[in-house]
């Protein structure tokens, strides 16, 4: 049987190595898997972009093969810099403040960011990347594009590029929710604004010829906003290259950014009542943070006494902080306690469930997470109110961490390797190739 053309996909994203952190992971990993199923990938990324935190390990793993365009992007972030490099650094690492300990700088430029770049502060790029692949799409063929988001102005690329090539196939792939999502409050957005922004959503998801979700929440959220075909691909992990070498200590370990309205403040208590309780506990006990913290969650850990036992280690490069999930007793996964986070599955997840180490999360009622804990016997997760619950689980873990005896195996975690998944998007790109051809 004759192997069918390879399809050549122009992929249009933002974060790209040596970019660090969660948004760059996902294409990257993608990108690395789409030829084995016959789709040749090219990236359009940006020339000089403002990344939050970089990661130049993650650019070993960009191989020669690669299609790679850069163009230049106009980064607004760059210029308010200028005014105050620190406060700018804080907001792009999407650490907000709470709102009364918020300096006049920060709200000014939450009020800028939200209402004169919309959707988000890479606005700027839309037009001049329409331009540029707009050439690029005449000069080379491709068979399909695909646009990544957040940032969003990244899916109006692909809106404006569906307008001029309407017989091309576009898929819009969301690893976040967009007016639903959970620092959209904190913008200070003016009614018009909030209003520009359901419109840029709607013509996105009405105009894609498929949609691209990463959580059950979102994937309804969207099916009741859009007849455009919505398909569920979550994040997933890798072949990691690290040692299994559990910590001596009782270890509770947080990997990635902890924002200020993450801060479980009953697990602080829980585990300051366990110290108050059991001495040789005390003893054992670590905290570990492997990330950006703000400023509120280490005031808290100060708060309830538990600095000596604390160690916050700091942005780390991706294996660095993949061997510090493997070196953890036990994982914790903490997201904000509102109704908008619901649907969001922390692209970690899925290493921590590859590390074999017990999850503690605490999110929001009905978190998409919770599901998926159980389903794989990897953990327990409470709501923000639930500190008996939270207590309890701890000393559970203590008591098998004592005993030799702290380790877990999740259940059916294989259709969440990167290849797996990559299989899924390319017969997913496949299909909508096929259709617009008929």
């Amino acid at each position: 049987m004759k192997t069918p053309k390879p399809l050549k996909v122009l992929i249009i994203l933002y974060y790209w190595p040596p970019a660090g952190g969660p948004g760059v992971q996902r294409w990257l990993k993608f990108v690395k898997y789409l030829k084995q199923f016959n789709v040749v990938p090219t990236v359009f990324a940006p020339e000089n972009p403002h990344y939050p935190t970089v990661d130049e390990s993650l650019e070993f793993e960009v191989t020669p093969d690669i299609d790679v365009i850069k163009s230049p992007i106009n980064e607004p972030y760059k210029v308010a810099s200028v005014f105050s490099e620190k406060e700018t650094n804080t907001l792009s690492k999407g650490i907000i403040k709470e709102h009364q300990k918020q300096s006049l700088i920060q709200k000014a430029m939450l009020f800028t960011r939200g209402n004169l770049f919309i959707p988000d502060a890479r606005a700027l790029w839309i037009k001049p990347s329409v331009k540029r692949i707009s050439k690029l799409l005449k000069d080379r063929q491709f068979d399909a594009i695909v646009t990544t988001g957040p940032p969003h102005s990244l899916h109006r690329i692909g809106f404006h590029l569906k307008e001029k090539f309407q017989d091309l196939p576009w898929v819009a792939d969301f690893r976040d929710p967009w007016t639903n999502i959970g620092y959209h409050d904190q913008l200070k957005l003016s009614e018009s604004s909030k209003k520009k922004h359901q419109d840029m959503e709607k013509e996105v998801l009405m105009t894609a010829n498929a949609i691209v979700v990463t959580s059950p929440g979102t994937q309804k959220e969207f099916k009741a906003k859009t007849n455009t075909p919505v398909h569920l691909i979550t994040n997933g992990y890798d072949d990691a290259e690290v040692n299994f070498e559990p910590d001596e200590h009782f270890s509770l370990v947080h990997i990635g950014t902890l924002l200020s309205e993450r801060n479980p403040e009953n697990l602080w208590i829980a585990i300051a009542e366990l110290i108050e309780e059991d001495k040789v506990f005390e003893s054992n006990l670590e905290l570990r943070f492997v990330g950006q913290v703000s400023e509120n969650l280490v005031e808290s850990v100060h708060d309830h006494k538990l600095q000596d036992h604390a160690r916050f280690l700091g942005y780390m490069p991706h294996k660095q902080a993949q061997q510090e999930m493997f070196n953890s007793q036990v994982l914790l996964l903490i997201e904000k306690n509102k109704t908008e986070t619901q649907d969001i599955i922390p692209g970690k997840l899925f290493e921590y469930l590859q590390s074999q180490r017990p999850i503690l999360g605490i999110g929001p009622k009905d978190w998409d997470v919770s599901g998926l804990v159980k389903d794989h016997k990897s953990g327990f997760t409470f709501g923000y109110n639930d500190k008996d619950e939270i207590k309890l689980c701890i000393k559970g873990y203590y008591q098998a961490f004592m005993k030799g005896k702290l380790f877990i195996k999740p259940k059916g975690i294989e259709s969440y390797h990167r290849k797996q998944l990559t299989e899924k998007l390319a017969e997913l790109i496949q299909q909508q190739v096929s259709q617009t051809a008929v």
